[in-house]
């Protein structure tokens, strides 16, 4: 899976904005409060409507009136998502269209839900499913592709309430391939919320095969990879001896009360000591290291300022890691304000966030001519960036 535009209407800061041709590795830039933890709610948003439904998502931050753009609280709220998806053996780029809007009593219902790709090289999208305040119909027998379009098979639904989404009740069933192909992903998305106080403590013994949002089965986590992928761990032990001195040695131990704590050992010193003694950098470098070595990659990782907390040296191969996870198949959503960082990138794996009129708009490194012509030539992006020379794609001068 990967998306490739993103098209998001009245939420919050986000009027009308869009993505566009995205990369595996996507990285945010732009001044506090020009919306690049807006654009990660979004993603949390979509997750949190399909695991609970659209009503409670909303009451989770606030309800509609607050999600909605300052001035436009009664509007509907759009998101538009094109990603490329394998469906029964064939790659398609297929759109989905979430539209809601409140009711009479500021409720949030799904106005309009749309699931459609061309069945073909040629011709229209077809939409495979269609939901509108909770009735519609899905497509069964989608992947009968010798089949004209009004051959194949409709099947109408209820669901019951006008803010449950559709991908979340059709998609639990093997025939409609698009709708459970999506839900399945937006359920495997990590949007990291991570606390290294949290990553600190330690876990009762069980098993934990991903990191968590907050990090805080970090210790179950790395004795999983312990014991089933060893290789994935001593790769991490190996980039962690590398990064920071004087780590020789990170293990899972369990307590006697049976709890499972992480020990690291310095070279320095005989005894290995416990997490709690090391510094928040060390835990997060580690925690980082384990989430990008998960044998089984997310399909989106969106992590804002992996930069804090840690030596400004160890973030250019900080980001090929990150890169790297995304040739494995999993699309990197990144914000940053580090220079070291965006100095480890490519032009095209940069958007740039700004504020116009109140609003945010995005645009692409890569679209300035300018910022293009310097990059070929062997300036960096990170020092672009400090020395002031986006702002004149921010201002639209590209």
């Amino acid at each position: 899976m990967q998306i490739e535009s993103i098209e998001i209407k009245n939420y919050r800061l986000f009027r009308d904005a869009k993505l566009v041709k995205i990369p595996r590795l996507c990285v945010l830039v732009g001044a506090n409060g020009t919306g690049k933890s807006t654009l990660f709610d979004v993603f949390s948003f979509l997750k949190d409507a399909l695991t609970m439904d659209v009503g409670k998502a909303f009451a989770k931050r606030g309800g509609y009136r607050e999600v909605a753009s300052r001035g436009f609280e009664r509007e509907p709220i759009e998101i538009t998502l094109q990603f490329r998806l394998e469906i029964t053996g064939y790659e398609r780029l297929v759109t989905y269209l979430l539209k809601i809007v409140p009711d009479v009593q500021g409720h949030p219902v799904v106005d309009r839900e749309i699931l459609r790709y061309k069945r073909g090289s040629y011709g229209s999208p077809y939409h495979f499913l269609d939901f509108s305040h909770g009735k519609g119909y899905a497509i069964i027998n989608e992947e009968d592709f010798s089949k004209k379009d009004e051959a194949l098979t409709r099947e109408n639904q209820n669901l019951g309430e006008p803010d449950i989404l559709a991908i979340k009740g059709i998609g639990q069933f093997e025939r409609f391939k698009a709708a459970r192909a999506f839900r399945l992903m937006i359920e495997n998305w990590h949007i990291s919320d991570f606390h290294v106080s949290e990553a600190r403590s330690s876990q009762e013994d069980g098993i934990a095969e991903h990191l968590s949002v907050h990090g805080d089965n970090l210790p179950l986590v790395a004795n999983y990879l312990f014991e089933r992928h060893r290789q994935c761990f001593d790769e991490v032990l190996s980039a962690m001896t590398r990064r920071v001195p004087g780590i020789a040695l990170v293990e899972p131990r369990q307590t006697e009360d049976g709890r499972l704590v992480l020990r690291f050992k310095d070279g320095s010193f005989r005894d290995p000591f416990i997490a709690r003694h090391v510094s928040d950098g060390t835990i997060k470098m580690f925690a980082y290291l384990v989430l990008l070595h998960d044998p089984k990659p997310f399909p989106l990782l969106a992590i804002e300022e992996p930069e804090n907390q840690l030596y400004p040296d160890l973030l250019p191969e900080l980001a090929e890691e990150f890169r790297d996870y995304a040739r494995r198949g999993g699309q990197v959503f990144i914000s940053t304000h580090s220079p070291d960082f965006l100095n480890a990138l490519e032009l095209d794996e940069i958007y740039c966030l700004c504020k116009k009129q109140g609003f945010t708009e995005i645009r692409r490194a890569s679209d300035s001519e300018n910022l293009r012509a310097l990059f070929d030539a062997g300036d960096k992006p990170g020092y672009l960036w400090r020395e002031g020379l986006f702002d004149n794609l921010n201002r639209g001068l590209i």
